[in-house]
């Protein structure tokens, strides 16, 4: 499975952000689709994924602003960020967990203040 992340860049606080995250190759039908974001100087941490099924789930930092989706059509995993904050800067990362552990390339998220 390959994944190709876009999206990002650079917004003020308060804007909104959406990224997009394709999927290639086989998935399996419990297979769940994720994003993961790594701070300046911190550890990778989840921030929201999505089964196939359409179960959710968020780190509680982002709940009420960030909106995970798919497309299963497409294979296609979306973020959708609303008031961003600047603790939100990061390189958001695209998951799949399909059977064992795929990420993409990371996308640069930088919310000033």
């Amino acid at each position: 499975v390959q994944l190709q992340a876009s999206g990002g860049g650079l917004v003020q606080a308060g804007g909104s952000l959406r990224l997009s995250c394709a999927a290639s190759g086989r998935l399996f039908s419990d297979n769940v689709l994720g994003w993961y974001r790594q701070p300046p100087g911190q550890e990778r941490e989840l921030v929201a994924d999505i089964g196939s099924g359409g179960i959710t789930n968020y780190a509680d930092s982002v709940k009420g602003r960030f909106t995970i989706s798919r497309d299963n059509d497409k294979n296609t995993v979306y973020l959708q960020m609303h008031s961003l904050k600047p603790e939100d800067t990061a390189i958001y990362y695209c998951h799949a967990k399909n059977r064992g552990d795929y990420w993409g390339q990371g996308t640069q998220v930088t919310v000033s203040s």
